[in-house]
């Protein structure tokens, strides 16, 4: 009950606090930047609730005012379950208030004919909701998870139902409400009334469904070509990175710093970049077409211009992502269950077969799921190699921005693409239901991992240094292209474009940043070093609570939170553009906007990474904290997060470095404020301006492993063991450490 009453007095303060002191609507100049202190609160614009309602008109805030007052009264009350009934009751009610307002009146009054007929028009409209509104409803959706706390929901744990109703609320703001109105445009016509014939008529396109590739035709529907691509570059991408993970931790690789560096160079790429340097390695006027055409006289073709040099450059982009997310799962296997199999006479082939891959199973599913997702919501390397043979993604784009605009058949494109993605994750939940594959147990552990076979050894190998070796060419090309004149026409070598790009001044004895790259630059670095800790917080939170808490529900919000992940980013960028361009939610042209996108389209890699490290977290170990008296919120601070250093340097990593690179969503929500540099990038190449355009891919590659490092420092190693070695493979190692034991 004490805690309880401090919780619920530190939001009574707060809402108060908003009520009185923060501007209740949107501040054009941005809230953050406080240039509205000067004019707080007598103006019109910038008054708080209320005198918004006082003086300004607006008393349809006054119901919000009274709601928030309604669930105040719970702190006098005594009794808990009453208390807890009154705070749901006022927390249901005020968020739905606030929601209906906001999307009934907008800048010129009523915008739904209903109200208008009951109530009349109003005198005075409202812009979009700022910083009070905003705060105003996150104290409703606290309401509502203390007072579930209260009646003994999630056992009372206020931490974990807050987290539940918090995550549950953002998910439906920035997924669902995006998603809603783009879906309810694509049934609208210009006057708003409803007309589905666009969308009837989408549904039925042979262009989408067509199988004549089967019966001898030239090409498969979009659908099928996007669904067989990600099933391919699933299975190649998953492959690879299984083998990456076990070279880096299974062997005595000697290049296994290079490695690491070489699987983490694809992801921080533009996209588009990787395509044109396999289109000057393999295209029709390519260094290797040309050389094959005069040594063996192989005639130059377009075989590069399709799925196959779509799927080479998908590979190559996605197979990091899955190195970072089973590194973990192949670090974490115990190994005392494989020396256990060792013990009963199991050889190496046997073990590693029977003992050691089943346990990566989760691992393994959510690298594929990941790469599958990836490949479907990929845009940057269809729209360079894919030729005319288009995917879901480009064709979406193609929709929206074409020459005929169709929202509809971008509506339906995008509705094709999630029940892939559904079938794909129920397809996972099946292969891994009622299984446990948990192996770090807080138990004493000898930490000697059993040696790979020799077959898979050299198998993992040949697979994996013929494939450093051509990522080494591709990157080769790419930073060869900064140092020439032309790319591919005049290779005379110049610094020109690097000068061009980042050159700095001195005037009037200060630095001057002159170079033209320097401001989107820097806005990129602002909004990623932002967006990156956030997205990495709240997917491992989320992952926290999909795999320790049972609530009903927990199905269909795990998979509300792949969505995000699941929709190509052109979607994501207009839907992102119709819902918040007006009330109740107004953030184009802001950081905001990009920084949210960011967070909720990244997010499920790191909710992914944390289930699949967290599932082999045995629960005792949170059941020993919890039995030692320290709640929740202490038990995932100083217990489970340790654990998961590596899940968390994935989700940094991963977050930061698509925030730099991401280019199909960004593309629509940038402004002449806050211009990214991927956007940035497409300029110059639509402009002709290669070199700088590579100059610039180049240094954000630079950047990018500059902060990687410093990420990994911060974050740290997992400590399972007190040591970490391969069994077999370091015998004076072995013998070292032994007399040193001795000694």
């Amino acid at each position: 009950m004490k805690n309880g009453n401090k919780r619920l007095n530190a939001l009574i303060g707060i809402g108060l606090a908003a009520f009185v002191f923060v501007p209740w609507y949107r501040v054009d100049s941005g809230f953050f930047a406080f240039e509205w202190i000067s004019r707080f609160p007598f103006n019109a614009d910038l008054a708080p609730g209320l005198l918004q309602i006082a003086l300004e008109g607006r008393i349809w805030l006054t119901a919000a005012l009274a709601l928030f007052l309604l669930g105040c009264c719970a702190r006098f009350m005594s009794d808990a379950d009453a208390r807890g009934k009154l705070l749901v009751a006022s927390g249901v009610a005020g968020i739905i208030f606030m929601a209906l307002q906001g999307l009934a009146i907008t800048f010129i009054g009523w915008s739904w004919a209903l109200p208008e007929t009951l109530f009349g028009p109003l005198s005075i409209g409202q812009p979009a909701m700022g910083a009070g509104a905003i705060t105003i409803s996150l104290i409703f959706v606290l309401f509502i998870a203390f007072g579930l706390a209260e009646r003994g929901f999630m056992k009372g744990d206020a931490f974990v139902v807050g987290s539940i109703s918090v995550l549950i609320f953002l998910v439906t703001v920035f997924i669902f409400y995006p998603i809603g109105s783009m879906f309810i445009g694509s049934v609208q016509d210009f006057d708003g009334s409803f007309k589905p014939d666009g969308l009837i008529s989408n549904i039925q396109d042979p262009s989408i469904w067509s199988l004549d590739c089967l019966i001898g035709g030239n090409r498969c529907g979009v659908a099928w070509r996007t669904l067989f691509l990600a099933v391919m570059t699933g299975l190649g991408s998953t492959l690879l990175g299984l083998c990456f993970a076990l070279v880096a931790t299974r062997t005595n690789f000697p290049f296994k710093k290079g490695l690491r560096l070489l699987t983490v160079l694809p992801i921080i790429t533009p996209p588009f970049v990787i395509g044109l340097a396999l289109t000057l390695l393999f295209g029709r006027s390519g260094v290797v077409t040309e050389a094959l055409d005069t040594v063996f006289g192989i005639e130059p073709s377009r075989w590069l211009y399709g799925l196959t040099g779509i799927w080479i450059a998908q590979v190559l982009s996605f197979t990091p992502i899955s190195f970072l997310v089973l590194i973990g799962v192949v670090e974490g296997v115990s190994p005392s269950m494989e020396e256990a199999s060792q013990t009963l006479r199991a050889d190496r082939w046997r073990t590693f077969w029977r003992i050691s891959l089943p346990l990566m199973k989760p691992g393994l599913a959510n690298a594929f799921l990941i790469g599958f997702i990836e490949s479907m919501a990929d845009f940057g390397n269809p729209l360079v190699l894919g030729g005319s043979h288009g995917v879901l993604s480009t064709e979406i784009f193609f929709a929206v921005v074409g020459s005929q605009v169709d929202p509809s058949r971008a509506a339906v494109l995008a509705m094709i693409l999630l029940s892939f993605t559904l079938t794909a994750f129920m397809a996972q939940r099946v292969w891994l239901s009622g299984k446990n594959f948990a192996t770090v147990t807080g138990k004493g552990d000898s930490g000697a991992h059993a040696g790979l076979p020799k077959s898979i050894s050299l198998t993992v190998h040949g697979i994996v240094v013929p494939w450093m070796g051509f990522t080494i060419v591709v990157y080769g090309m790419i930073l060869f292209g900064g140092f020439v004149k032309t790319w591919g026409l005049d290779n005379s070598l110049t610094l020109e474009h690097y000068a061009r790009a980042f050159s700095i001044d001195i005037q009037d004895g200060a630095l001057v940043w002159s170079g033209v790259a320097w401001d989107s630059f820097w806005t990129t670095m602002e909004i990623a070093l932002i967006s990156a800790p956030l997205t990495a917080a709240v997917g491992l939170l989320t992952a926290y609570i999909i795999v320790r808490q049972k609530f009903a529900g927990k199905n269909a919000f795990e998979f509300a939170l792949m969505m995000s992940f699941a929709i190509p980013g052109t979607v994501i960028g207009i839907s992102y553009i119709m819902a918040f361009n007006m009330p109740p939610i107004e953030m184009t042209g802001s950081a905001l906007i990009l920084v949210a996108c960011f967070v909720f389209r990244n997010m499920p890699v790191g909710v992914r990474g944390g289930i699949a490290a967290m599932s082999q977290l045995d629960k005792s170990l949170d059941e020993a904290s919890l039995t030692l008296k320290a709640n929740s919120a202490r038990t995932l601070r100083k217990v489970i997060l340790p654990l998961l250093r590596p899940a968390i340097t994935a989700a940094l990593v991963y977050s930061f470095v698509r925030a730099i690179t991401s280019i199909s969503a960004v593309i629509f929500l940038v402004s002449a404020e806050y211009n990214m540099a991927t956007s940035y990038i497409v300029g110059l190449v639509e402009n002709g301006e290669y070199g700088i355009a590579i100059a610039y891919s180049s240094m954000l590659i630079f950047v990018m492993i500059t902060v990687i490092a410093g990420f990994q420092l911060i974050v740290g190693e997992r400590r399972l063991r007190r040591e970490n070695r391969v069994s077999g493979l370091d015998p004076q190692r072995k013998i070292r450490f032994s007399q040193e034991k001795t000694a």
